[in-house]
């Protein structure tokens, strides 16, 4: 495993043949469905079900993760230089009964390079959106603006970058092996993603219905986006937790290690740039600093929660909004139970995964009731009852 080289571009195109093959399918479903419609409601329907793929594949990438079997694979973008792990049986066989449980199995490999395979299928997803997002825009400038699209082709395009640079920390992941930052950006980079979807999902769903964004007030609209803020930093305590291992530092609640305010060494815990399970001079990390990793998302979470708690309350005031308000009120409760489940129960593989997976929702219901909405013009206009969209993304 060893003599591996950490990129191997032998199997590329392999790999991209079959990420096309994947992406074939999603394809021709939205053409089948919707062979009576325009180019907008097949735009539309492509976004919306890419959006939900990408869901699927944060979820995919959780899994793999939690797993451990993001070095299933040890190189980039194949495994041991052949496009899947049946070309890659020996050295598999090999690594494996040299370590047995380490970090290259067979049913490791497979499980990180069908990871691979879902996302180069994504991957061209989004170049089929961003290549339309073109296509659309020149025939609406040729046509004089009679049939304006929806939004211009930047951010379809902004979308095909940010999903390029996920692929690189992606390969990052692997060939750094677990760079705990590392692997923290590539989840954070997912969530964007998904965020970056979402925008237009609400936006050609708009488009197709007919709908107007529902008027908020200013402060309740800068409510949104400040919870939106208060998520995102709480995610990135998360993964920072999940790719240090730090979760059953505490394995108690409300309490940890039978104190309110444990022994924690917060340096060492946010030493950002340094290998797994080390600090940058080369010793390991104590357990006073995956305890101060631990307990800082625990606090943080008390604070969102709140904040989703407000934010539920308010929206479901309105009645344009009453759909995200009460996504909002039940992730919160999944994320309390599964947070309280990894902690008491020894970190189970079914919470884990679904923690991250009420995250990636929180990012997209909160991506949802920004991008459906807009700031009242006046304080009258906010009082007023609103033909707004109740857009499901």
């Amino acid at each position: 495993m060893d003599s591996q080289p950490l990129y191997d571009l032998a199997p590329l195109a392999q790999v991209m043949l079959l990420g096309t093959m994947i992406a074939l399918g999603p394809l021709a479903w939205v053409a089948w469905r919707n062979r009576g419609g325009n180019r907008g409601r097949r735009l539309q329907a492509l976004t919306v079900l890419t959006l939900f793929l990408t869901f699927d594949l944060v979820l995919f990438g959780a899994f793999t993760r939690l797993t451990d079997s993001g070095l299933g694979c040890p190189d980039w973008p194949g495994c041991y230089g052949s496009a899947s792990p049946v070309g890659a049986r020996a050295d598999i066989a090999a690594a494996q009964q040299a370590m047995p449980t380490g970090p290259v199995t067979h049913g490791k490999a497979w499980v990180e390079m069908i990871h691979r395979y879902l996302a180069t299928g994504v991957g061209v997803l989004i170049i089929v959106l961003t290549v339309s997002a073109w296509v659309q825009w020149r025939r609406a400038r040729a046509g004089g603006g009679a049939q304006r699209p929806v939004m211009g082709p930047w951010l379809p395009t902004f979308t095909l970058v940010w999903v390029c640079l996920q692929g690189a920390f992606g390969a990052l992941t692997v060939t750094m092996k677990l760079f705990p930052a590392i692997v923290t950006l590539h989840l954070v980079g997912g969530l964007v993603l998904l965020a970056l979807l979402c925008v237009q999902a609400v936006r050609h769903t708009q488009a197709a219905r007919g709908v107007q964004p529902a008027v908020l007030a200013a402060p309740m609209r800068m409510g949104v986006f400040v919870t939106g803020a208060l998520v995102a930093l709480q995610i990135v305590l998360g993964g920072w937790v999940s790719t240090n291992y730090a979760v059953l530092a505490c394995t108690a609640f409300p309490t940890c290690q039978g104190s309110w305010w444990p022994v924690m060494d917060f340096a060492q815990g946010f030493q950002i740039w340094r290998p797994l399970g080390l600090l940058q001079d080369g010793s390991h990390i104590s357990f006073a600093g995956l305890t101060a990793i631990h307990y800082a998302h625990r606090l943080m979470a008390y604070a969102v929660l709140l904040a989703l708690a407000w934010l539920a309350w308010r929206l479901h005031r309105a009645a344009a909004l009453r759909v995200q308000a009460r996504w909002l009120a039940g992730l919160a409760l999944l994320q309390l139970a599964t947070g309280l489940s990894n902690v008491v129960l020894g970190w189970p593989l079914l919470a884990a995964v679904l923690h991250t997976g009420g995250a990636a929702a929180l990012v997209v219901v909160l991506t949802w009731t920004a991008a459906s909405s807009r700031t009242a013009r006046t304080p009258l206009e906010s009082l007023a009852p609103s033909r707004a969209s109740r857009v499901s993304a």
